[in-house]
């Protein structure tokens, strides 16, 4: 088993309350590389002692996937399933949470914000958006294989931040000249004031067919869209982080009521979010307190 924890200074793997029989790494990436990546996660967990209950991912913006387990992994996105997983693939932007089946072994895995996807991939994040394909399918020749290859040989734990960070680095595109724009949308959209997308193309001094092309474009969805997910994955990140679910009766704030709250459930998690609440979650809450902890983020899912 790799060893959990992270390189982030005063932060251990005990503060992670990982589950028996599961390791985890959660990394910051250099500062030169966090608008495009905001985190590592190399994740591990043995059958033998782990009975995975049901894993589940929230939505969430792109993910590159390095699996080097041998055992099949497979994920659902809405009415799609995917598996087994191939050894490089790429997450497209999601609105569905998913559920992953894993029998143990490793997988890295990188986060891909809308900056990072504008300087890596040429096309629409909108065309792959709830979809997983292959990495080589969207990026140029060699640059998915040598990126299977560096993290195969690599120890596969405590190495794999500082490897991602120089091989990133390295391959990193020129600026893209929309940058400036996606960071102000990114603001807005995952800003909890924002309630009016109207008034986000005024702020900003777009025309709202301008906004709509450009977060279709890098942010995979319509802006509405958007603004929802982040609502929603705001709210149900706090309650998974939070010992006491009895609070999954309240209507979270940005909600006018309870069937608002539930509406946004079942579009995004397929479900109420009581149900998904009454799930036994132990990875993901652990996973989304590590992300906390080392991002030092308030709404973990959401600070990309």
């Amino acid at each position: 088993m790799i060893r959990s924890g992270t390189h982030t200074p005063g932060i251990t793997a005990a503060d992670f309350h990982l589950p028996a029989g599961t390791a985890l790494r959660y990394e910051r990436p250099v500062e030169a590389l966090r608008p495009y990546f905001p985190s590592y996660a190399v994740l591990e967990s043995d059958p033998a002692v782990f009975t995975d209950p049901g894993s589940w991912m929230l939505p969430g913006w792109a993910q590159i996937w390095i699996v080097l387990a041998e055992p099949p992994v497979g994920v659902t996105i809405g009415q799609r399933r995917y598996g087994p997983l191939g050894s490089v693939s790429l997450f497209g932007v999601t609105s569905k949470a998913m559920p992953v089946t894993a029998g143990g072994g490793v997988t890295v895995v990188v986060d891909v914000s809308p900056l990072g996807w504008a300087r890596l991939v040429a096309r629409s994040a909108a065309l792959v958006r709830d979809q997983l394909v292959p990495l080589g399918d969207l990026l140029p020749a060699g640059w998915a294989t040598a990126l299977l290859a560096a993290i195969a040989q690599s120890d596969q734990d405590v190495s794999v931040k500082p490897l991602l960070d120089g091989f990133l680095l390295e391959r990193l595109p020129p600026p893209h000249a929309d940058e400036a724009l996606i960071a102000q949308i990114s603001k807005y959209l995952i800003d909890e004031a924002t309630r009016d997308v109207g008034r986000v193309a005024s702020d900003l001094g777009v025309t709202p067919q301008m906004l709509l092309r450009q977060t279709k474009r890098y942010f995979g969805f319509p802006p509405k869209v958007l603004v929802a997910r982040a609502r929603l994955i705001r709210a149900i990140t706090a309650m998974l982080l939070r010992a006491d679910q009895a609070e999954g009766a309240v209507v979270p704030p940005g909600y006018h009521d309870a069937s608002h709250f539930i509406r946004d459930g079942l579009r995004f998690l397929g479900m109420t979010p009581r149900r998904f609440l009454a799930l036994e979650l132990p990875y993901l809450r652990a996973a989304l307190r590590a992300r906390a902890l080392v991002l030092d983020a308030t709404t973990p899912s959401l600070d990309q």
